[in-house]
């Protein structure tokens, strides 16, 4: 199970701050929330008029007037409740999807350590459950829960107003579910808190498991996987079901207290009616109020209830739009000028958290135009290295320079604008090859895409495929081949026509007819580009400038190939191990 932070925010934060959340559309907020205290006011009125009614046909007199008034705020109470509704629901829903989209906007933000340690399928629920927690408490108060309040609190006066002693009976009545809701409340905050953890684990665990569906299939580990689910999910039943006794054990008081408050109500008025001290419209009227009263607290029993379960799912959406940028953009970063391609790494450090592992004094040169590969163990640091030339990751020490700027002073974007990736995993999504290339440069016509492709050369297997540039690829590429992937992937560095190259393992894993064509490929790409190379095929950097060849976070070695290769250091042994042979040198032209 992965670790989670203990909840921060109480109930009653969680509710303002979900409130708060509509401050965008206040005016429109405010209005609901006004017409909501009317609806509850007609609905306080009724009863009242409902009595004096009975009291008029008990006495013989015109009661015509008073039922006509009657219906009128009863239709008028309607329609404003409908109203009300319509707009309330339209109101939430606007509001969930731009929530939603603030959301998203935050995690494709976060680097990827967060998402590697809480999982795809985590963040996926924070972002829809804690969207769809925030309509509910949005719609709930908008159409209920104001109305409800508003209708309790004027019927306090009201109901001492016209009878202090029948008052008190729903007085009592209030304060008796008050103290159940809070009883029941600290009965099961841990342990609804448990069932959202459970319920988190139980998304990142299928995100995770159908994210390698081919590995449960090839390694036959579909019992086990669906063994590990069961077990999961007989964690969270464990967890909850406590949780639910609680609340079924609410409902079965407050049902109870509904009923003693409703006989209440109808011994104590019979007693006072017999003594001449109350008429018999007042205790229907005191009958209306307590079934008026039962809704409301009901009402508001159930959205607390319900704000109870959905607490934690929200407390993880806030979470996760509260989450800091783990590189933070200094004020007034400027924007990085049109770039040559300059690139140096001055004493550059980076420690891991809790660990030693890192890269320690890194100084890297690359002048524009040139090819510089990072070379070494698995392990060593190469991958880190560039990380934070991307500011995928903040140095701890040391500063790295693009064309004379550093930059932790310029903005992210204009920096990354400046570099284009091709990794080893391509990187593909679940769209067409049209719509894949083009994220290279968004405003890309056809015709870029084609000649990019071309020069990727894979326009060829493009046009064999159903629909072309239109085909859709399946999720990360899955209806391609490896080698499709790469070109792909290439294509849209191509297109991105940046000053600076980053080539991570772009030609690992693939067969010598398809590296022959990404190579080519490549070759065309880094053309009048700096361009840094992470390969563990020596041969992919036989003709670099300049390699650097790091061990254990440091640079060990640095030189060419051919130089490098007659010493005794990593790298030779690399190319002993790995059986290449030393390319010759080339004559002079005659």
């Amino acid at each position: 199970m992965q670790k989670h932070a203990p909840p921060g925010l109480t109930l009653p934060q969680v509710y303002t701050r979900a409130l708060a959340l509509l401050a965008t559309e206040r005016n429109l907020a405010i209005t609901l929330a006004f017409a909501s205290v009317v609806v509850g006011l007609i609905q306080l009125i009724e009863p009242i008029l409902f009595g004096r009614v009975v009291d008029a046909l008990s006495n013989k007199e015109g009661a015509f007037g008073l039922i006509a008034m009657w219906a009128a705020l009863g239709i008028f109470g309607i329609t404003a409740s409908v109203i009300v509704a319509v707009i309330a629901d339209r109101l939430a829903h606007r509001r969930r999807l731009a929530a939603m989209a603030d959301a998203f906007e935050r995690a494709i933000t976060l680097p990827l350590s967060y998402h590697a340690e809480r999982g795809s399928g985590s963040v996926v629920r924070a972002i829809i459950s804690g969207t769809d927690g925030l309509f509910w408490v949005w719609l709930s108060a908008l159409r209920e829960q104001l109305t409800a309040i508003s209708s309790i609190i004027l019927l306090v006066p009201t109901a001492i107003s016209m009878d202090w002693r029948m008052a008190l009976i729903l007085a009592a009545l209030a304060i008796s579910y008050i103290f159940m809701n809070v009883l029941v409340m600290q009965k099961t905050r841990l342990g609804q808190a448990a069932v959202e953890r459970y319920h988190s684990d139980l998304s990142g665990r299928v995100g995770d498991v159908l994210g390698n569906v081919t590995v449960v299939q090839s390694y036959t580990r579909l019992a086990a996987e669906a063994e590990a689910m069961r077990s999961l999910m007989s964690h969270l039943l464990n967890a909850q079901y406590p949780v639910l006794t609680w609340w079924g054990v609410l409902t079965v008081l407050q049902r109870a207290a509904a009923t003693i408050t409703m006989v209440a109500v109808f011994s104590i008025g019979a007693l006072l009616a017999g003594r001449g001290e109350m008429t018999v419209g007042e205790i229907v009227s005191f009958v209306a109020f307590a079934g008026l009263m039962i809704g409301k607290l009901d009402q508001i029993a159930a959205f607390v209830m319900g704000l109870n379960r959905t607490a934690p799912t929200l407390r993880t959406y806030f979470a996760l739009v509260d989450e800091p940028d783990a590189i933070p953009e200094k004020p007034g970063a400027l924007e990085l000028p049109p770039v040559a391609g300059d690139v140096r790494f001055e004493d550059v450090t980076f420690r891991f958290p809790a660990s030693e592992q890192g890269i320690f004094n890194i100084d890297i040169h690359a002048a524009p135009g040139e090819t510089v590969a990072l070379v070494g163990p698995t392990g060593s640091g190469k991958t880190t290295t560039l990380s934070l030339l991307q500011r995928l990751r903040p140095p701890h020490g040391g500063r790295i320079l693009v064309d004379g700027h550093d930059i932790c002073d310029v903005t992210v974007t204009s920096l990354r604008h400046s570099i284009a990736v091709v990794f080893q995993d391509a990187g593909l999504f679940n769209r067409s090859i049209a719509e894949n290339v083009r994220v290279g440069r968004i405003n890309a016509t056809d015709v870029d895409i084609e000649r990019a492709c071309r020069l990727a050369e894979a326009h060829d297997f493009i046009m064999q495929k159903p629909g072309g540039y239109q085909f859709v690829i399946g999720e990360r590429g899955a209806s391609l081949s490896g080698g499709e992937r790469q070109r792909l992937a290439v294509a849209r560095a191509i297109l991105k026509d940046a000053p600076i190259l980053i080539l991570d393992e772009a030609t690992s894993a693939l067969d010598a007819e398809t590296e022959a064509k990404i190579k080519r490929a490549l070759d065309r790409l880094r053309e009048n580009r700096t361009t840094f190379v992470i390969a563990h095929r020596l041969s992919t950097v036989a003709n670099a400038d300049r390699i650097y060849v790091l061990d254990k976070g440091r640079i060990v070695e640095t030189g060419k190939f051919r130089d490098l290769a007659k010493g005794n250091g990593v790298f030779a042994r690399m190319v002993a191990e790995g059986g290449f042979t030393i390319p010759m040198e080339k004559e002079p032209a005659d």
